[in-house]
């Protein structure tokens, strides 16, 4: 009896070398592709420089509230945790007073 799914080697290398040049080419194509759509959509508009405000509007926000004492904080964390609080609370940050914050370990 003869088998239907014999194959001489040379044949199954040179089927199985075709089939991963066909993804491969597949997988590039599709690449290229993406690429391409990718640069198409990210085309920005320049937006302009914004203008310097007069002097007389370049005053301090209203409500700040003097100086912040900082223990054993990084002053982005700081700004952070600032931000968070605002968020929080539903009001801008510059009605809010913050005396100091400092960081509590565990230990």
């Amino acid at each position: 009896m003869v088998s239907l799914f014999k194959m001489p080697l040379g044949d199954a290398v040179l089927t199985a070398v075709l089939g991963y040049a066909v993804v491969f080419l597949g997988l590039l194509f599709l690449m290229l592709v993406i690429s391409a759509m990718g640069k198409l959509m990210s085309k920005k508009k320049p937006v302009p420089a914004a203008q310097p405000l007069p002097e007389e509007r370049q005053a301090t926000a209203p409500g700040s509230a003097g100086e912040l004492k900082l223990y054993d904080t990084d002053p982005k964390d700081a700004a952070m945790i600032m931000a968070i609080v605002a968020d929080s609370l539903g009001k801008p940050l510059n009605e809010l007073r913050f005396i100091s914050i400092k960081e509590v370990r565990d230990e």
